[in-house]
């Protein structure tokens, strides 16, 4: 895609994710080989899916949890890819994009860990961070319902291309009118729209969000999902790279 800049903006590392699949120095190269300008870390947070021991003190975990994006990073240096930090909230099944915050916020804020949505809203907001409501409409085996909190988020994850992508067939999870839903839901309620491949290995599944610029970093990001400058939303349905 001539000059155009593809972002992955939701991914998972074995390192700090326990269903991740890949190692984040495996995950940076197979997506600088791929042609993506960037990536975001978003493993899972302390009530989610994490990897990192749950029984360690806050400041251990938080140095546990962060590997993923800190192995990510150096790698990415090496390989001329982006990466930015993110993570991914859980609250019983319902789960939260949370960008524009680093290990330095969470270490000085603990209360973090136990906030409840209203409160990760107030926290985030105040430290100029953003909220996407991730894949909104899944059914699956860990969401016993679904929630939604429009006045709790700054946008939804409109296109998740595990549920819609037909290129990589062991992460298609065959749903693509979840993706539906949720671009209606977002839509109705005046809401950003972001999309990822909710990436857990290096099999590429080719989500992401297309710019027409380089993002200097994950506040830029920020701003570009908040003014609406993405050119697409990729649905994993087709290789971008390929015309």
């Amino acid at each position: 895609m001539n000059n155009k800049y593809i972002y992955e903006t939701h991914l998972h590392t074995s390192e700090g994710s326990a269903c991740g699949r890949a190692c984040a120095s495996d995950i940076v190269r197979a997506y600088k080989n791929a042609g993506y300008t960037g990536i975001i870390i978003t493993d899972h947070f302390f009530y989610g899916n994490t990897a990192a021991d749950r029984k360690l003190p806050w400041n251990e975990w938080v140095e546990s949890f962060c590997k993923g994006y800190e192995n990510a990073y150096e790698e990415g240096k090496k390989a001329g890819l982006q990466v930015f930090f993110g993570w991914e909230s859980g609250y019983n099944g319902t789960e939260f994009l949370v960008y524009g915050l680093d290990k330095k916020w969470l270490l000085e804020h603990p209360e973090i860990r136990d906030a409840d949505i209203p409160e990760q809203y107030a926290l985030v907001h105040e430290a100029g961070g953003m909220v996407i409501h991730a894949h909104p409409f899944r059914e699956a085996g860990y969401i016993p319902e679904i929630r939604l909190f429009p006045e709790y988020v700054d946008g939804v994850e409109t296109i998740n291309a595990s549920h819609s992508g037909t290129l990589a067939k062991s992460r298609c999870m065959g749903h693509p009118e979840f993706n539906d839903y949720a671009t209606l839901y977002a839509t109705d309620h005046h809401l950003a729209q972001t999309a990822g491949s909710d990436q857990h290995s290096t099999e590429m599944v080719y989500g992401g969000m297309v710019f027409n610029r380089r993002l200097a970093d994950i506040h830029d990001y920020i701003r570009a999902v908040l003014d609406r400058e993405a050119v697409e939303l990729l649905d994993g349905t087709r290789n971008p790279f390929v015309e």
